[in-house]
């Protein structure tokens, strides 16, 4: 089986989310909601519809193959599982996972973030406009670090504010889930890969 490079599947990966947004913004115009069941409605869909379970829920392995682990929903990386810093190597990079909940690359080790509505390692101190601005610039909060591969905040960051706001009340109305991911982490530079 011959993997993809990093840059065809963070790509494909982007793309698809954005196809799957427009689409959704183009079938209906920005959505009004008239109650607070619309609007976490709204939410759930437009979470399920961009595939935020994919890496921001730990998977089980089945008979059926990987499935989302119920009990961790949305609740990003497993804590304490922490991966090896990728080399600095110049390449060729290809995207690396575990479990779906965190890659290397080039710019080192990504975690899926916890966007369960926990106050200590989730959303629970997060205001709505913070994570408005974080799928609008790329930054944690808004303002703090990068948002890293394979978080296709680009695309995401094209939706309707209304669309936002509605993932973010979606977001919130879940269980929370103490679950601290680690911190990402930038690859070790000067050493050379043995694959």
């Amino acid at each position: 089986m011959k993997i993809a490079p990093i840059h065809l599947v963070l790509g494909l990966l982007a793309a698809a989310t954005g196809f799957l947004l427009l689409k959704s913004r183009q079938a209906a115009p920005a959505h009004t909601t008239s109650s607070r069941e619309e609007l976490l409605a709204r939410g759930k869909y437009l979470v399920q519809l961009g595939g935020c379970a994919d890496c921001h829920t730990r998977k089980e392995v089945t008979e059926k193959g990987p499935v989302d682990d119920p009990a961790m929903m949305l609740a990003g990386h497993p804590e304490g599982l922490v991966l090896p810093p990728p080399s600095g190597d110049s390449g060729p990079w290809f995207a690396a996972t575990a479990g779906m909940t965190a890659w290397t690359g080039p710019w080192g080790v990504s975690y899926a973030s916890n966007l369960t509505p926990d106050p200590e390692t989730g959303l629970g101190e997060w205001t709505e406009a913070e994570f408005v601005a974080a799928l609008r610039t790329g930054k944690h909060r808004g303002t703090g670090r990068a948002i890293l591969p394979p978080m296709p905040w680009q695309p995401l960051g094209e939706a309707t504010d209304t669309d936002l706001q509605a993932m973010f009340a979606f977001l919130r109305s879940l269980p929370p889930v103490k679950n601290r991911v680690p911190e990402p982490q930038p690859p070790v530079t000067g050493t050379v890969s043995s694959r």
